[in-house]
């Protein structure tokens, strides 16, 4: 097994996805007959990155592990902040991956591959596998994650320490969810609606609907889908990820009846439920 064969099977650990596997034959059939639209590098346009994105230091990439993972010739493993890719198989022998994750390691391949790149921080430095969290802007100029979202092989997820350029992700992924780019002509990827979300545990999703009702217990947030909320959807904020909310002038009790999006990651605590740490991870919609 070679060296970055083996480094992709360490550093693609985390959250699995086991929880689409209900529908793994109709998934994997998908998968073969399915390519939708993806744009060449030569059709994208060449994001600039925002002057919220600092230079830190410099660098080559050397290797390129997944659509959001690359290997710097220093040896230094970067997770492209702010995007979640599809994800390949969690071990080489692993027959399983999101569907396109081989299109997202091409893109980046192709983007990223041998260029001299300026890394920029997301937030945060690290995270608990030892790799650094930073956006990768080109020597040309070309922001790196941008492109990636643009071309729809990679989705905004970020949490309440990497927020940076979270607006200009989110606009740039809207434009090619409007565009069907990529993922967002590909069924694994659909937005869900809340009473379906029971399929989707321990999945990363998008996911729309209406707020029933919010309340708050020792001084945690719940955003109630549904009228009993040991059973339907809910959006759960934290004491300490309130404040954020609140310095962008979101009045929560106002959000009743508006029509939500919702990011995140899916778990069960008596219903369905996601954590939102960070504002961006929740729009309020309007017609796109």
């Amino acid at each position: 097994m070679g060296e970055y064969a083996v480094m992709r099977r360490r550093i693609c650990q985390g959250p699995r996805s086991d929880g689409y596997l209900f529908a793994a034959v109709a998934v994997a059939i998908a998968s073969t007959i399915f390519s939708g639209p993806v744009a060449a590098l030569a059709d994208m346009r060449p994001w600039t990155a925002p002057e919220s994105l600092q230079p830190y230091r410099h660098a080559q990439v050397e290797a390129v592990i997944d659509g959001h993972t690359v290997v710097l010739d220093d040896g230094t493993v970067v997770r492209l902040a702010g995007i979640e890719a599809p994800r390949p198989p969690s071990a080489p022998e692993a027959e399983d991956g999101w569907p396109l994750a081989r299109e997202a390691d091409d893109a980046l391949t192709q983007i990223g591959l041998g260029r001299q790149v300026s890394l920029a921080s997301g937030g945060r430095d690290g995270d608990r596998h030892g790799r650094i969290l930073a956006h990768l802007v080109r020597d040309d100029g070309v922001w790196v994650q941008a492109a990636m979202l643009e071309r729809g092989l990679a989705r905004v997820n970020g949490v309440a320490d990497l927020r940076t350029a979270m607006p200009e992700m989110l606009a740039i992924e809207a434009e090619a969810r409007r565009s069907r780019r990529g993922i967002w002509s590909h069924p694994f990827y659909s937005i869900r609606q809340p009473q379906e979300l029971e399929r989707y545990l321990d999945t990363f999703q998008l996911v729309e609907g209406r707020i029933v009702d919010i309340a708050t217990i020792r001084g945690r947030m719940y955003l109630n889908f549904g009228t009993d909320w040991r059973e339907d959807f809910t959006v759960s904020i934290s004491p300490q990820d309130v404040d954020p909310f609140l310095a962008l002038g979101i009045q929560f009790e106002s959000l009743i009846e508006e029509r939500i999006r919702v990011r995140g990651w899916v778990y069960r605590r008596y219903g369905p439920m996601i954590d939102a740490t960070y504002p961006e991870q929740v729009e309020i919609l309007t017609d796109e």
